[in-house]
């Protein structure tokens, strides 16, 4: 059976903004493309969406084959349709994003990827298409979302010191906290246990570590809050 269509149908893709924390800086997963167009070039992991899939399986999918990224909770971003983004064709991006812990993760390129790396925020090369623009707004996305949103699970070990909350919140803002009034506004939001355990094998004194209690982090991602920065 032949179907026929009144309009002519754009291709389907997605992009998937993967950032990592190494417990230091925020970082940006990329590949660089095995293939026309802007071959050699980075950009972030996607693809076409297939006919016998949902464009979350596509999202997922495309991660795995090209960066062996899996198992992941991405949020759809935001829908990209200029009409010459693309030069092969209309093609209108549906975009994701996610935060994980670059520890977790061995990467590997592959199917139409030649390398895929980690790379600083701050200092991403030139990217294909139009993924400049889709980073920049996932990281507005990200900015605004620890204001409404408890940030850290997906990104900070089981235990830490306070410190590196501080450090990943100051990462994600691009710039200082006031420190003490942080530290004051996220313990009142009753998020972190504080343990008996402290950190080892550091320069200066030891601090506690601390750990999220998952139910009220949960319960507060669901009902979320006013938290100025």
């Amino acid at each position: 059976m032949t179907n026929t269509y009144k309009y002519p149908r754009p291709a389907i893709t997605v992009d998937c903004v993967v950032f990592g924390y190494d417990g230091n800086e925020l970082n940006i997963l990329l590949i660089k493309r095995g293939i026309e167009p802007f071959v050699d070039c980075w950009a972030l992991p996607g693809g076409f969406v297939r006919h016998d899939e949902t464009i979350d399986e596509a999202a997922k999918r495309e991660l795995l084959e090209e960066t062996f990224v899996k198992n992941i909770y991405l949020e759809q971003l935001y829908t990209f349709g200029d009409l010459y983004r693309d030069p092969r064709e209309r093609v209108i991006s549906v975009s994701y994003f996610a935060l994980v812990r670059q520890e977790e993760f061995q990467i590997k390129a592959s199917t139409d990827a030649n390398e895929v790396a980690w790379f600083k925020v701050q200092n991403t090369p030139a990217l294909a298409f139009d993924h400049e623009n889709i980073l920049e707004m996932a990281l507005k996305r990200l900015k605004n979302k620890v204001r409404y949103e408890p940030i850290g699970f997906e990104l900070l070990p089981p235990k830490f010191p306070f410190s590196a909350l501080e450090q990943l919140y100051e990462s994600i803002i691009g710039k200082p906290l006031d420190r003490r009034n942080f530290r004051n506004k996220f313990q009142k939001m009753g998020l972190l246990t504080k343990l008996s355990e402290k950190q080892e094998k550091v320069a200066h004194k030891r601090g506690f570590l601390y750990q999220f209690d998952s139910d009220k982090y949960e319960q507060l991602k669901k009902d979320g809050f006013e938290f100025a920065i």
